[in-house]
């Protein structure tokens, strides 16, 4: 009677709506990312770290998203999808209360620290599993039915996070809470929320039948069939030149994601706006984010229309040329809040939009026979480009100012121009099938 029960249950998880569970999935595939990407500098710049080491430290907590292709096929040989989704939820839920336990300690960086890193880590395999299961758990057109809504619901936990996790802080330090004790709050709220996630999951996850532990030869070493698997990538017509792209598409905005918080938040006597943390989570993690997320859907759009070849130059164009305006507000120093906000949301808006370019490259590069190990291999090398640079951009800017170091980040957007003119797309990618 209990297996028939069981049986029965996993029968009815199988065809759950993806409404059900889609947009939860990646709400909280976005929360530890933003949280490792953005909100641990602010809350390092809040707790008097240097920008040198906030951005030489954070950027590691990259690696993780960089390596992941070395044990993604395990998600896929051990155990199921939804298995390592629970499993990485709950340590990432229990990570996040560990970061707010130890920002009171007096070796507090490195504790959190290690707390984050341990975070990213679970994060990046929760990414694996997540993008199985939504391989496995849809059909291929209720897959680019919700490839929107994904998206859409990632952006909605950023802003969650980057804005609203920020803005709470804020808040709570100008209602007379010191800073660790106002940031450990917000971190307690931040892991409740992801351990409801944790609880909601468990029941609502579906049981695709194609959710099992991958089938392999016994013959066969698992190190042999990863290496055959990885390699294949790496034989890719054209390979230097995709790595290149890659590598060097975004290499100006490598350098201001880990220094736009910091700069809205410095003092003007060190060249920042001095803005409170609350408008910063506004400004950042609110308005921003919005015109991110409207970016990447126009974007979307377009290349849906026309072509990923169509678009590519203009989309170069997009994610480098509103740079100008942190070259801007450097050098005037507004304190027309209303003047920030858009000044934000117009080069949010246009990395947004060519950002798209650079998710259909490496979805196009990736298709074959491993289209899901090869995907992950794209986004590690992604990773890669975007920590490495983000590394040194702290110690860039405390050398430079504030205003040298925005008008450097312009000169950086040369090499995203050179890599685009390299590569070759298949005019026919992403564009619309018209009905004959």
């Amino acid at each position: 009677m209990m297996e028939f029960w069981k049986n029965g249950n996993k029968s009815k998880l199988a065809s759950r709506n993806p409404w059900a569970w889609v947009p939860s999935l990646y709400m909280a595939e976005g929360i530890p990312y933003t949280m490792a990407m953005v909100v641990s500098v602010i809350l390092y710049k809040r707790l008097g770290i240097s920008n040198t080491d906030i951005a030489l430290y954070t950027s590691w907590l990259y690696l993780p998203w960089v390596i992941k292709p070395l044990w993604s096929p395990l998600v896929d040989l051990f155990r199921t999808k939804r298995y390592w989704i629970l499993l990485t939820q709950l340590v990432i839920g229990a990570s996040l209360a560990s970061v707010a336990l130890a920002i009171p300690a007096s070796r507090f960086f490195q504790y959190t620290l290690a707390f984050f890193w341990l975070m990213a880590f679970s994060s990046a395999t929760h990414d694996i599993a997540a993008d199985g299961l939504y391989m496995l758990g849809l059909t291929n057109p209720l897959q680019a039915a919700f490839t929107g809504v994904r998206t859409t619901f990632y952006r909605i936990a950023m802003i969650a996070t980057q804005g609203g996790l920020v803005i709470l802080a804020g808040f709570l330090e100008e209602s007379g809470y010191e800073v660790p004790r106002a940031w450990s709050i917000a971190l307690f709220a931040t892991a409740a929320v992801f351990l409801a996630f944790l609880l909601y999951h468990s029941f609502v996850l579906p049981y695709p039948a194609a959710d099992r532990p991958g089938s392999r030869n016994p013959s066969t070493s698992i190190t042999l069939e990863f290496l055959y698997t990885f390699g294949l990538f790496f034989k890719k017509k054209g390979i230097v030149t995709i790595l290149a792209f890659l590598l060097f598409y975004r290499f100006a905005e490598t350098q201001i994601v880990k220094i736009i918080a910091l700069f809205l938040l410095d003092p003007r006597s060190k060249g920042g706006l001095e803005l409170a943390t609350s408008e910063v989570g506004i400004i950042y993690g609110t308005v921003g984010i919005i015109s991110l997320m409207l970016g990447g859907l126009l974007g979307g759009y377009a290349i849906y229309r026309k072509g990923l070849r169509f678009w590519i130059w203009i989309m170069v164009c997009a994610v480098h040329l509103p740079d100008l305006v942190y070259v801007y507000l450097s050098q005037a120093l507004p304190d027309n809040f209303y003047l920030i906000n858009l000044c934000v949301a117009v080069e949010q808006f246009g990395y947004g939009f060519g950002f798209t370019a650079y998710t259909m490259f490496m979805l196009m590069v990736s298709e074959g026979e491993y289209k899901t190990v090869h995907y992950a291999i794209a986004t590690g090398i992604m990773a890669l480009g975007m920590m490495l640079p983000a590394m040194a951009s702290g110690w860039l800017q405390e050398q430079l100012g504030y205003q040298n170091f925005f008008l450097l980040v312009m000169a950086m957007t040369i090499p995203g121009f050179i890599v685009t003119g390299l590569i070759k797309i298949d005019p026919e990618f992403g564009k619309k099938k018209e009905m004959r």
